[in-house]
């Protein structure tokens, strides 16, 4: 900090401080705080030098005016609010993001719209110009987020392959289909043959890719596909336990479930305990994420692992270079079986 010239008081570091340290103009230093072009690498050198000694801060609203740029970006997530606190994937991806952009000392900005109205607002907010880029979670075919970002110009990068055609947007997803492909395989391979599915949202691109994924693999092994075994859910615990409730009303000789998240997947094992079912004894079970909730359950659960971790860097990545005006781009990333006490 720098001694001002009344009363002794200490006042912030400035521009022209860091000039002065550095021994080169103000010009040269607000090049280096913009990207560093047409400056020397001793230049670049002695200005990143001076900010450190001096303890300057940039002014990201001064900046914002100059560059048009906020030097944010926007976590939107456009589901209910209640479903951010109960379901723990959202906030292991927050954290990712949270930590990727950290690493480029930018902001980000968590935004919830569950309702038409909150999405209206949102959109209208991100179309202002208050944020450079939105990293989009858990949109739906039908919701319109996603193509009136697209419309407007806002760099967007979406978590999960998009639904419904019309428009490119870059996306970073897990390779559902493959991962509930491998789940069905292991419960085949215990013997077990009356397998059950509880989807997700079959609007989502996770609730149809991990459906098609389990009767791919029925078909291959001859098994053949009974619709009473199959129910939708929502991800959410009490739609897996609504689920398991109405597969052991249709086929009460069912062996096995895939069950297409671990939230879901808790409550069918709430479901089963009510109902007498021995886990995995009389029906296995299976689900899919690896979150806190796979660990947390009881039986704790043989699930598919999604690389959070590699999904949240990877959005940010994209999303940066789309910011800097690069074409969208298609990331899709391999799941893992990791097996645990409920097959």
């Amino acid at each position: 900090m720098t001694m001002s010239n009344t009363g002794g008081r200490r006042r912030p570091p400035t521009i022209h401080d860091v000039a002065r340290e550095a021994g080169v103009s103000r010009g040269t230093v607000s090049r280096v705080l913009n990207g560093g072009h047409y400056v020397s690498p001793a230049a670049q050198e002695a200005v990143n030098a001076a900010i450190k000694k001096t303890g300057y801060v940039v002014n990201r609203h001064a900046r914002s005016l100059i560059t048009g740029r906020s030097d944010s970006v926007g976590f939107l997530l456009t589901e209910p609010q209640e479903r951010f606190f109960e379901d723990p994937n959202f906030n292991v991806l927050l954290r990712g993001c949270t930590q990727a952009l950290a690493a480029h000392d930018i902001p980000l900005l968590l935004m919830l719209a569950g309702t038409p109205d909150e999405r209206r607002r949102i959109t209208r907010y991100i179309t202002a110009g208050h944020v450079d880029g939105v990293l989009l979670v858990s949109s739906h075919s039908a919701d319109p987020v996603a193509k009136e970002l697209h419309e407007a110009g806002v760099p967007l990068v979406q978590c999960g392959k998009p639904m419904g055609p019309g428009f490119k947007v870059s996306y970073v997803a897990a390779d559902d289909r493959d991962g509930a492909r491998d789940m069905v395989r292991h419960l085949l391979s215990l013997g077990r043959r009356r397998i059950g599915v509880v989807t997700g949202p079959l609007d989502s691109p996770g609730g149809v890719d991990r459906l098609a994924g389990y009767k791919e693999v029925l078909a291959e092994a001859g098994v053949e596909v009974d619709e009473r075994l199959i129910v939708s859910g929502d991800y959410s615990r009490a739609s897996g336990q609504a689920g398991a409730e109405r597969l052991l009303a249709r086929a009460p000789d069912m062996d096995a479930v895939f069950v297409a998240s671990d939230l879901m997947a808790q409550g069918v094992l709430a479901a089963l305990e009510q109902a007498g079912r021995r886990v995995p004894q009389d029906i296995a079970v299976g689900g899919f994420d690896d979150s806190a909730a796979a660990l947390a359950a009881r039986p704790q659960l043989t699930t598919v692992r999604q690389p959070y971790d590699r999904i949240s860097a990877e959005m940010v990545r994209v999303l940066l270079a789309q910011i800097g005006g690069e074409d969208p781009a298609a990331v899709i990333l391999p799941t893992e079986l990791v097996k645990r006490d409920s097959t």
